[in-house]
């Protein structure tokens, strides 16, 4: 018996050591879109509705009927825009925006909104997109509201409420951005007042999950504020008022019982907690609610959709983190892990914890791109309590996939510093190593999941470490505001410091190269020219390269920079006079002639974020130092490279630039 079992063994190590060995998939099968993105389960849990562009060129809205025997329903679809952000107003009616394709050429349109019934009938347009008319020919319609209308929520519903209406705020089309609130039924087109006063200078707003109002955002100058309204107060009473980049906290979500949820940041390890207000005190209640170790909150707190009652929190750890404080969520969760082990499982939830519960689950791993699965407590007759529903994408094998890990080490000054690493499974001993910075750079890079661009670099066979420099979010406060002028220099630490580190324990090899977007791509470039001996190449696209340009502008350069400009660069970045020499001697078109390495430079034609300019103005200097680039410019594309064809053909450049450079 002992020896059948270990045959057995044996094959099965045999069957996956040839489907590790098996050539990797094509370019496109991982750079594809998925077969699903948005999901959300109706309010009787009987649809499903997602975004897929499955068989077409854009992001189209489907719903699916769930009872057996239901039929696929394509309930939207564009020729010029992805359908983004689907919400479900009753059990019937969704409302949706229409949105460019990510990093799509310029002008960017802003999104609109729309409304359509489950199949797909009286589709109407309730807001403009920016630049663009209304979608349908004929007649405009006088009710179809201007661009400068956003969706600010639309409330819980029961699942017999037909109510058709949604919480939509008016911003002022000038740079303040003021918010005027708004009631916009989705069947009509009408809106009405929301029946409170706005306090001056609003810019935004948080309401409960009833759609009611009850933290004013404003902002006037480098101030931000925030004023508060109680269940049965008509009255706003202020929160906190303080510089715009220096808040004593961060207002974070109401429940309907009128109990406020603030973010700030702990004495200790500047991580920051969820804390509930203490109203009597005006200050945060000193025992946080939720507190991640290693890490800020962020997430949200799980109500019932029906009842609003409190069922649980999910948070962002390494990976997505789901907490029931409902007993039988979770014994349902634990279930659910039981039955898709190894995986990350997010579930959506109707008649949540009850005997005719129905749930959606969204399952994944650093493997698994990932798929939908609904559960049925009560099935009929001949159904099954767990069907699969849509694979995300259906060209990759798990089994082909690289395990993605997070480290901490320490940079060269002693500060922690995270650093994930995906390696090829089963890979001996030091490999070829790309060093792939994000972009931002004042977010956070990446977390436990399946990521098109690091399995694709691992499927060729290299090591892809990817650092949570300073100035990255996520870390605590002290992480994210110790990269606030370090362009070029402590950040640019971090990322050679995490490299060295691969190399120390044997993971990389002396054979490295550095690449990113954006700030990534200025960090590349930053890379080449600080650390020539480190790096054996570069690959950057969309890359910053003229950091005068960035912080100054230019008049005859278009860029969308320009309230960041006033507002928060001269603090994270640099200020143009005081710190001009700083942002010289880190700027990569003027040390262009430190640069030896290869280097690929992409751009988009219609960037508006970071224009060509910067990646003309590069070229020139290299060139002028006696090292060309690569240099390719996408027409039609913005900040990032959306068109199917043009993503596929960056990969491939890559993977070949790759091969010729570290192989």
């Amino acid at each position: 018996m002992h020896r059948l079992l270990a045959c057995f063994s044996l094959v099965l190590a045999c069957f996956a050591s040839t489907l590790a060995s098996a050539a990797p998939p094509p370019a496109e099968a991982f750079f594809r879109p998925a077969d699903f993105q948005d999901v959300a389960l109706s309010p009787s849990g009987r649809y499903l509705a997602l975004t897929s562009a499955k068989g077409l060129k854009n992001l189209g809205l489907v719903v699916l009927d769930l009872a057996p025997g239901g039929k696929v329903q394509r309930a939207a679809q564009f020729n010029d825009g992805d359908v983004r952000q689907v919400r479900w107003v009753n059990d019937s009616r969704l409302v949706f925006s229409v949105m460019d394709p990510p990093a799509s050429g310029a002008p960017q349109t802003l999104p609109g909104l729309y409304s359509v019934k489950s199949d797909g009938s009286e589709l109407r347009q309730l807001v403009r997109r920016r630049w663009l008319g209304p979608i349908r020919s004929g007649d405009e319609d006088a009710r179809v509201l201007t661009w400068n209308h956003f969706l600010l929520g639309v409330p819980a519903r029961a699942a017999g409420d037909d109510n058709e209406e949604v919480l939509i705020h008016e911003v002022s089309e000038d740079e303040q951005r003021l918010s005027r609130p708004l009631w916009l039924n989705t069947r009509s087109g009408r809106t009405r007042r929301v029946d409170i006063a706005t306090p001056d200078d609003t810019v935004g707003w948080l309401a409960d999950a009833r759609g009611e109002l009850r933290v004013a955002l404003t902002r006037k100058d480098k101030t931000a504020g925030a004023l508060w309204r109680g269940p049965g107060q008509t009255a706003w009473t202020p929160l906190y008022s303080a510089p715009l980049l220096h808040p004593p906290f961060g207002p974070h979500s109401v429940d309907v019982d009128g109990r406020l949820y603030v973010l700030r940041a702990t004495n200790g390890t500047g991580n920051r907690v969820l804390k509930q207000f203490d109203f009597d005190k005006n200050e945060p209640m000193a025992q946080p609610l939720v507190q991640v170790p290693d890490f800020d909150f962020n997430g949200g707190l799980l109500h019932d959709p029906e009842t609003g009652r409190l069922l649980g929190v999910r948070v962002l750890a390494d990976g997505v983190v789901t907490v029931w404080q409902d007993e039988a969520m979770k014994r349902f969760q634990a279930e659910v892990d039981k039955q898709l082990p190894g995986k990350i499982n997010l579930v959506q939830c109707r008649r949540c914890g009850q005997p005719d519960m129905v749930a959606l689950v969204h399952s994944y791993s650093d493997h698994d791109p990932g798929q939908l699965w609904f559960h049925t407590a009560q099935p009929e007759p001949g159904q099954r309590k767990w069907r699969p529903v849509f694979k995300a994408l259906d060209g990759i094998a798990p089994q082909q996939m690289a395990s993605l890990d997070l480290h901490r080490i320490k940079a060269r000054d002693g500060q922690a510093l995270p650093v994930w690493v995906t390696r090829p499974d089963g890979a001996q001993g030091p490999l070829p190593a790309v060093v792939l910075v994000h972009g931002g750079p004042y977010v956070r890079g990446t977390s436990w999941h399946w990521s098109a661009l690091p399995q694709f670099l691992a499927s060729r066979g290299y090591l892809v470490i990817e650092p949570e420099f300073r100035g990255s979010m996520g870390y605590g406060e002290q992480h994210y505001r110790s990269g606030w002028k370090q362009w070029g220099q402590a950040m640019q630490d971090d990322v050679a410091d995490a490299l060295r580190w691969a190399q120390a324990q044997g993971l990389a090899s002396d054979r490295a190269c550095i690449a990113g977007a954006s700030y990534g791509g200025y960090s590349t470039l930053m890379g080449l020219a600080k650390d020539p001996d480190l790096y054996r190449c570069g690959i950057a696209w969309v890359a910053v390269a003229d950091l005068e340009l960035l912080v100054k502008g230019s008049w005859w350069v278009q860029d969308d920079t320009g309230l960041a400009r006033q507002l928060t660069v001269p603090e994270m970045i640099g200020d143009p006079v005081k710190d001009a020499a700083m942002l010289a001697d880190n700027s990569p078109v003027r040390l262009a002639s430190r640069i030896k390495a290869p280097l690929l430079l992409a751009y988009g034609e219609d960037d508006l974020r970071v224009p060509l300019e910067h990646g003309k103005r590069m070229r020139g200097a290299l060139i002028d130092a006696g090292n060309p680039p690569e240099f390719v410019v996408y027409p039609g594309e913005g900040h990032g490279f959306a068109k199917p064809e043009n993503t596929y053909d960056f990969a491939r450049r890559i993977e070949a630039f790759l091969q010729r450079q570290l192989k």
